[in-house]
């Protein structure tokens, strides 16, 4: 089958073909290797208005005639609600060496209601992208339809769970949906492809983790028109889909792509346990069409998404989360290391760190097994803090943009080194070999390892990268037993930065057919000249620096030494004027050459010194907008006479008074006035979960009440005998019934009930089962008043409507009576036109404004902190509190619950209106809830709201509320109230 129009037209001017198709499969491709020279990386995306080719062969993406090695990081917009800490974020992870960010769109997020769509606010796709062409960074856009990602229905929008259509297959309803979600995002991902100049989308995601109908109709023709209407609504950038694990499903061939599988990517995910020994999963790994890469051999190593923490499930007893604390512990620094350099040992070049800042699953969008916090252990923490976890990435990601050796490798030799393995490969090209030495022992192993003629120390658990025979500059490196993690051209001279652990010693030879000029410039170091090779040997401590001139070289070659720590301080970036190499601060966001200035702005922590080596003639620098005095150093770069100061006191203020309280649920009073709610009277579902016979519907969904709690309410006469009452529900997990008859409280049931065989994980139904009072069995009007917190939708993983299966109330009977109840429904108003469908649920101060900053609370009761109220229902308390902290400060700040976890109760967070999460004391673990700037204000009035839900088996709090610190910097972006 012959390349398509569209699709020659898109490869154009490139050397990369990709695939010369022929069959139905990637075995039977016929494949010619194009020709495409080691050469340096594309410079730093933007959108610049030009026309640029993105093709690939079997070893990397190939941009502009270039090799790409993708070295991207996972964050969410909708995880983080301040649109002004997108460019943060962004800032920091291009920083620290990521050349890519890879984002999920949520249907659910963007729509309230079918044919509803908002990209506005805290919703603005556009914004974003162009954030991350301003940034210099290329995006990898995910927009599903379905997307997973820990979050209510894997993405699918509430008002999707009361629709006719099979999701996730072809059927023409479903497909309709569909098509008008992909209306909406490829209309803005479209103005922000990278291959017509508007932005920096390489990559676009269609679907995600389809391991279902793999080999139906159903999900090749799925498959198939996901495609082709990506493809028809101008999007001309490579695709790809995300296997769930090492299938080989969805390889090119393996569905009708209109004769485009040269434009098709095979990517899997990967989340492999810290505890095994980390595979081979790469092209130079297990074989076979389901053994990773090599399901797909003529594409590159594509991983969509790679385990760089792991979600944490709630506390209690069935799911024992234990706080993200120790998920970063069990996969820390050295975890990356082993697992993600043998990635790139087997031929992985395009890789996505799943998560790189996760983030906050804030409001009603966590899915029912996950808590508020999404941290997930990344690089990056919850409160945009950067953690040990960056220092491999910020390495790697600089080594793999300044050596463009590494993007095109091959499996040479084995090579043994007694206590370790050793993955040995090498450019064709250039001749550089690349030796990645890993340590799967509990003990630190030093051995040798054939090519590098010095010792290698690798610890326990962990793992390095060496190479021999690399260009550095106009020097080549011989061999070395530190970590290469830059080279570039900054003045009249060459610099070279290798890194290690601190206190290893290293050594380090080059190639120089003359006895050069060797000045150790600061730190401790030897050297000996023999038979053309400088040998170079120091202790990793700081920053040691060895100047090598002459030696049959015009270029002085500036050699740094870097422990771990001290690599994290130096920040290249490519400039229109050349490289410059800034050394000091906790984080440089941008540099700007200028004639003889370069201005630069960043973050510091602590005072530190600031140090820059830039294009020939600079003779100005400024940080932050602040001109500094500056001196030549003995480096060649320029030396701050003065250390920037680091960051100053930030003053919490206490939240012991101020409090007012008011107690709502007025529904469960018998004479509430109902009339205006929604009559349950539905006979017929599109839901999973069947109609109990003789009962009307009564699964909030089908009503249009789709996030948070729902009230019930049940009208019958003469409970004459009425002995109980079974009120079957489903909720996911940590959900709960209260009820209420007459007025009076039954009880409440939670959902999950340790050591009950009945609760159905998954869909987590149950039934709640209540005597009926004596004095309430006669006849008469009765009401019977039902809440029900629901943990919103299941996840459809499998393809199997899942998503569809019931929340609220699915049955009710009594025992010894059988009146006939007419039930009406209330949950949540209207969805907020700021804050969007997932910030409000059914509670009475939620649809009356009770969380809202200019709710008139001035009727309230006072009241003190801790209270150890004992009653069932909710009981609201609001707070307000100033803050101040200096303009030139990032902090960020957070809200601390803590209290007798032996207490029942569980709490709504509202911060000047957004629900920022939910507490739930005797489950835990999480008890530290971000509060993401812009929405709080740090210079300014806040308003603190708690809706506090208990059983009344145990006094409810709140206790213990406070603010905490959860790091500051000098610095930062300007944040927009949002």
């Amino acid at each position: 089958m012959g390349l398509s129009r569209r699709t020659f037209s898109a490869l154009a001017g490139t050397t990369a073909l990709g695939l010369a198709l022929g069959g139905s499969g990637a075995a039977s491709c016929a494949y010619a290797a194009p020709t495409v020279p080691t050469g340096p990386a594309p410079a730093p995306p933007a959108a610049d208005g030009k026309r640029h080719t993105i093709g690939f062969d079997r070893y990397s993406l190939i941009v502009d005639g270039r090799r790409l090695v993708v070295w991207s990081g996972e964050m969410h917009p909708f995880r983080l609600p301040s649109p002004s800490l997108w460019r943060d974020v962004l800032q920091k992870m291009r920083a620290h060496g990521y050349n890519a960010v890879s984002i999920y769109v949520s249907w659910n997020y963007h729509s309230a209601a079918p044919g509803q769509y908002d990209f506005t606010g805290v919703r603005d796709l556009d914004l974003f992208l162009r954030m991350a062409s301003e940034t210099g960074i290329y995006v990898i856009l995910r927009p599903g339809p379905y997307i997973n990602a820990e979050i209510d229905g894997g993405g699918f929008p509430g008002w999707l769970t009361a629709t006719e259509g099979t999701a996730r297959t072809s059927d023409p309803t479903y497909l309709k949906y569909v098509d008008e979600w992909l209306d909406q995002v490829n209309a803005i991902a479209g103005r922000h492809l990278y291959s017509k100049g508007g932005g920096t989308i390489l990559l676009y995601q269609i679907e995600n983790e389809y391991d279902a109908h793999v080999t139906e109709p159903a999900g090749r023709d799925y498959m198939a028109h996901l495609y082709r209407k990506v493809r028809a609504d101008g999007i001309d950038v490579p695709l790809f889909h995300n296997d769930k694990g090492r299938n080989g499903y969805w390889i090119p061939g393996s569905f009708d792509t209109d004769g485009e599988q040269g434009r098709w990517l095979y990517g899997f995910d990967g989340y492999p346990s810290p505890t095994l020994t980390p595979p081979d999963w790469g092209h130079f790994g297990v074989g076979g069409t389901k053994g990773g890469a090599t399901a797909s051999p003529q594409t590159p190593g594509l991983v969509p998404e790679f385990g760089g923490g792991w979600f944490d499930p709630w506390g209690g007893v069935w799911f024992k989360g234990k706080g993200y604390a120790e998920s970063r512990r069990l996969r820390d620094a050295a975890y990356e290391r082993r697992f993600y350099l043998t990635n790139f040992a087997n031929g992985i070049t395009l890789h996505n760190v799943y998560m790189t800042f996760g983030g906050t699953s804030w409001g009603w969008l966590p899915a029912p097994v996950v808590y508020t916090s999404y941290d997930y252990g990344a690089a990056i923490d919850e409160g945009r803090q950067a953690t040990d976890k960056l220092v491999p990435m910020h390495q790697l990601g600089q080594l793999l943009y300044h050596v463009p050796d590494l993007a095109k490798l091959d499996r040479a030799e084995d090579v043994t080194a007694d206590g370790l393995k050793v993955y040995h490969l090498a450019n064709p090209d250039t001749g550089a070999q690349v030796y990645v030495v890993r340590n799967d022992g509990k003990q630190t192993v030093t051995s040798a390892v054939p090519g590098i003629d010095a010792p290698v120390t690798v610890p326990a658990q962990d793992a390095r990268l060496l190479v021999t025979g690399l260009k550095l500059g106009r020097r080549e490196l011989r061999y070395s037993n530190a970590q290469p993690m830059l080279a570039l051209s900054a003045g009249r001279q060459e610099i070279a930065v290798l890194t290690g652990r601190s206190g290893e010693t290293t050594v380090t030879a080059l190639e120089c057919a003359m006895r050069p000029t060797v000045t150790v410039v600061e730190g401790d170091a030897d050297w000996s000249y023999e038979d053309g090779l400088l040998r170079i040997e120091a202790q990793l401590d700081g920053l040691t620096r060895v100047l090598v001139s002459g030696g049959g070289v015009g270029t002085p070659l500036l050699l740094l030494l870097a422990d771990d720590e001290t690599s994290v301080r130096l920040w290249p970036r490519e400039t229109p004027s050349g490289s410059v190499l800034v050394y000091g601060p906790a984080l440089l966001r941008t540099a700007d050459v200028s004639g003889t200035a370069v201005r630069l702005t960043g973050d510091t922590v602590r005072a530190a010194e600031l140090e820059v080596w830039g294009p020939r003639g600079l003779r100005e620098v400024t940080w932050n907008g602040g001109e500094l005095k500056v001196r030549t150093s003995a480096s060649g770069s320029l030396r701050a006479a003065q250390p920037l100061p680091g960051v100053g006191t930030v003053t919490l203020p206490a939240l012991r008074g101020g409090w007012r309280r008011k107690t709502e649920n007025p529904e469960a009073a018998p004479d509430y006035d109902d009339s205006d709610w929604k009559l349950a009277d539905r006979t017929t579902t599109y839901s999973t979960t069947p109609v109990p016979d003789g009962q009307p519907v009564l699964f909030a969904d089908d009503y249009g009440f789709h996030y948070g709690d729902v009230w019930y309410r049940g009208h019958f006469t003469d409970a004459r005998g009425a002995e109980s009452v079974s009120l079957a529900y489903s909720t996911g997990t940590q959900g709960l019934l209260m009820a209420w008859l007459d007025g009076r409280p039954l009880g409440t049931h939670r959902m999950p009930v340790p050591g009950n065989s009945s609760v159905r994980q998954g869909s987590w139904a149950d039934t709640a089962v209540f005597d009926v009072p004596e004095e309430l069995r006669k006849d008469g009007a009765h009401v019977l008043s039902v809440l029900v917190r629901r943990m919103q939708h299941d996840q459809d993983g499998k393809a199997q409507d899942t998503h569809k299966v019931a929340r609220g109330l699915t049955a009710v009977t009594f025992a010894g009576a059988a009146p006939r109840l007419s039930w009406r429904i209330q949950g949540e108003a209207a969805p907020d036109p700021v804050r969007g469908p997932q910030n409000n649920g059914g509670l009475y101060g939620e649809r009356h404004g009770w969380h809202l900053p200019d709710h008139a609370d001035g009727d309230w009761p006072e009241a003190e902190l801790p209270r150890a109220d004992r009653q069932q229902g909710v009981t609201w308390y609001r707070t307000g509190f100033k803050l101040a902290v200096d303009s030139g400060i990032d902090a960020s700040i957070g809200l601390v619950l803590d209290d007798d976890p032996a207490r029942a109760y569980r709490v709504q967070i509202f911060l000047n209106g957004w629900n920022m999460g939910q507490y739930i004391n005797d489950v835990g673990p999480q008890h530290t809830f971000a509060l993401p700037n812009g929405i709080l204000r740090t210079r300014g009035t806040n308003t603190l709201a708690l809706a506090v839900l208990s059983d009344g088996t145990t006094p409810a709090g709140p206790s213990d509320v406070r603010l905490t610190l959860l790091g500051a910097a000098a610095g930062g972006v300007t944040v927009a109230d949002v």
